[in-house]
């Protein structure tokens, strides 16, 4: 029984994750606006049903890959030894999951993708409503590695503010300017230019 469900997941993982590259994909090309529902289930060769078991409409499909990242990430941080303190957990985490894994700086995809998002608003309060729910479960694990002696009620929150907000200031970064440097690079410069002051 462990076995048949194991395969069930992975091919539900990989049915969603067949979904969101089509998603992604036909948005690049036509528009998100000239999105469908019905254009990403026929090209991922699904019925618009089996779609809605998956996705609630085009932009959860399209913004996948961002809460799947996130959610990677906070796995990541979790796994860090408990005597890392809290920045420290935070970017080698970021390193090691995002920076070294995920993310490729010579995929003009990724940026066209990024661009995508910043262009539409629906995408983009979708992706800060993530980020901040993302916020508080971050804030909790961090909370946990933190000595109770040094706990306060917003500690976590201000670090973990300040870790989402580095990131996004790398990646916007890159978006705008990305002669400037690498995703990798820029994103290590903001986040040592934010942990400077932090724990």
């Amino acid at each position: 029984m462990d076995t048949a469900m194991g395969l069930r997941e992975r091919k539900k993982r990989a049915r969603t994750q067949a979904l969101h590259e089509a998603a992604v994909r036909l948005a690049l090309r036509h528009g998100y606006d000239n999105l469908t529902v019905e254009a990403i289930a026929d090209a991922a060769m699904v019925s618009r049903r089996t779609f809605s078991n998956y996705f609630a409409g085009k932009r959860e499909a399209v913004l996948h890959g961002d809460r799947t990242r996130l959610r990677r990430l906070l796995d990541t941080v979790a796994a860090r030894p408990a005597s890392e303190r809290p920045w420290e957990a935070l970017t080698a985490s970021i390193r090691e999951h995002l920076i070294e894994a995920d993310l490729d700086d010579n995929d003009p995809a990724w940026l066209e993708q990024a661009r995508l998002i910043r262009a539409h608003p629906e995408l983009l309060a979708e992706q800060i409503a993530t980020f901040a729910s993302f916020e508080r479960e971050l804030a909790l694990e961090l909370d946990r590695r933190t000595p109770a002696e040094s706990r306060s009620v917003t500690g976590g929150r201000v670090i973990a503010g300040c870790f989402l907000t580095a990131l996004r200031v790398g990646t916007q970064t890159w978006v705008d300017r990305p002669e400037a440097g690498t995703l990798a690079e820029l994103t290590a410069q903001a986040l040592a230019e934010a942990g400077r002051a932090l724990p």
